[in-house]
């Protein structure tokens, strides 16, 4: 009988490498974008507190 490689394993790590890039990503856009979306946040804050 012949082997026959088992494959399953194989999407798994494929769906792993995926979930990574989508997280350094993620990680990227927040360190660039950090300090400007705290500061609407802060903003917003402010206005519904009535400062």
């Amino acid at each position: 009988m012949l082997y026959l490689p088992r494959e399953e394993g194989q999407g798994l790590v494929e769906y792993a490498l995926i979930l990574v890039l989508v997280a350094v990503v993620v990680i990227a856009v927040l360190t660039v974008m950090g300090p400007q979306i705290a500061n609407v946040f802060s903003s917003i804050v402010n206005k519904l507190s009535g400062n």
